[in-house]
């Protein structure tokens, strides 16, 4: 990796910083690290399956301890010092740390009709500021057709800057800020095809400048061109979970009672 070209792209990137790089990995290891992905039903079993309005038809295995031998190597490469401080250099972020429990990332695979919209992730975990996000790509076959781009928006969710294949040994590192919009368009693969990828998060002990204090949880957003989800089926899930969240602090509270 040339670090000085990726420490440049990655501060002048619009609408917020991050970098691209294409045969990320030795092509042995990441071809040997496609081969030991699981099949999508054996995911399912291994990991958890969405089936929200705004994420579904998405497995994530996130425990290390289920990972195939190859992906376990990739997980301990991604977490590594060496990496880190690599990362650290390009970002200007000081003293990140690896997850090791991979809450939200591991592996990801993402059937025909699966869809992850537009959002900001969470931002603390345990105490930790999330600062980064990493993504590996595993797709030897993917066609344009098939969508299942990531996509990066501005802050208001009006102008995508950049839409990016999933395609093999593809890494996307990126900022993650209140105003790192992404998401990966409707997947429209034939059946038996599944998009694949492998996920990591960074955080630091300190906050970032920017930050106001706020905690929150994964934020999603519609589209300029989905204006049924954004006035109506959105507003409605939000509410369906405020009604659930509401009902399980009341039953805490008869239970203590």
């Amino acid at each position: 990796i040339d670090l000085e070209a990726v420490r440049s792209r990655y501060r002048a990137a619009q609408p917020f910083p991050f970098f691209v790089i294409d045969n990320f990995l030795e092509e042995s290891f990441a071809r040997s690290v496609f081969e030991a992905y699981p099949s999508y039903e054996e995911a399912r079993r291994m990991g958890f399956e969405f089936h929200a309005l705004n994420e579904k038809l998405k497995v994530q295995v996130t425990d290390s301890a289920k990972f195939p031998e190859a992906v376990r190597r990739l997980s301990v490469a991604l977490s590594s010092p060496q990496f880190l401080e690599q990362l650290e250099y390009i970002t200007g972020i000081p003293k990140l740390l690896a997850d090791p429990e991979f809450h939200g990332g591991g592996m990801h695979l993402t059937g025909p009709t699966g869809r992850l919209d537009v959002h900001v992730d969470f931002n603390l975990l345990n105490g930790l500021h999330r600062r980064l996000n990493i993504l590996v790509y595993l797709n030897p076959v993917w066609e344009e057709s098939w969508g299942g781009n990531i996509e990066l928006w501005d802050k208001d969710v009006k102008k995508c800057f950049h839409s990016l294949q999933p395609i093999f040994n593809r890494c996307v590192v990126f900022e993650t800020s209140e105003i790192s919009f992404h998401g990966v368009t409707p997947i429209t693969c034939p059946p038996g095809y599944v998009r694949r990828s492998f996920a990591a998060y960074y955080y630091t002990r300190e906050a970032p400048a920017h930050w106001d204090g706020t905690k929150h949880s994964t934020v999603f957003r519609a589209r300029p061109n989905e204006r049924l989800r954004g006035t109506v089926l959105m507003p409605a899930q939000k509410l369906r979970e405020n009604l659930r969240s509401g009902v399980r602090r009341v039953k805490n509270m008869l239970k203590g009672l």
